[in-house]
């Protein structure tokens, strides 16, 4: 327990970095620009891409950054081109996915099985639950109906999700990336 303290403790004292909140700002505008390139596969599957700039901070800066970022990025993406109704519950999931992938990420070396784990916990607590009771509230629709088919969309999308974030994060680790953006970030201290 008292790791997970100290996690969130180093997350929340990365904000203190003004290169942090800059470098997190970059990675905002990334997100937003890489949100439009979005392949879709029928009317339920979308192969998106934004996910990756997303994830990257949340490796670099932790579980309190990355809710905090997660959940204005929502915000953001929102404002910037709506798709449908505001509602907040989007926002609070997007905000507890951030803090999830922070506590898996976060001063831990990227694996295949770190990524998996991470994305299926993602997809578990914030997409299939979290996600399935957001529209029964908007839309008045049963829980179940949607639930299931939520859960084969979402059970086809968590490996390759995992795997384009995995392929691409090992291979910005080997170009020398994260240690470029960790030493751009720490020459603000």
């Amino acid at each position: 327990m008292r790791k997970l303290a100290t996690l969130f403790t180093d997350s929340y004292n990365e904000l203190k970095h003004v290169r942090t909140l800059t470098l997190t700002g970059m990675m905002g505008a990334v997100s937003v620009v890489l949100g439009y390139l979005t392949l879709a596969i029928g009317d339920y599957i979308k192969i998106g891409f934004s996910t990756i700039a997303n994830q990257i901070v949340y490796y670099l800066f932790g579980p309190v950054v990355g809710g905090a970022f997660g959940g204005m990025l929502d915000i953001l993406k929102y404002l910037v081109k709506p798709t449908g109704p505001f509602f907040p519950g989007w926002t609070l999931g997007a905000l507890l996915a951030g803090v999830i992938y922070g506590v898996f990420y976060y001063k831990k070396s990227i694996s295949l099985w770190r990524v998996l784990a991470a994305e299926l916990v993602v997809s578990v607590l914030c997409n299939m639950l979290l996600g399935t009771y957001w529209l029964t509230l908007m839309y008045g629709n049963r829980f179940f109906d949607l639930f299931w088919l939520r859960v084969q969309k979402n059970l086809i999308m968590w490996p390759i999700n995992s795997l384009i974030f995995f392929t691409i994060a090992k291979n910005m680790e080997a170009a020398g990336i994260f240690r470029i953006m960790k030493e751009f970030r720490r020459t603000s201290s």
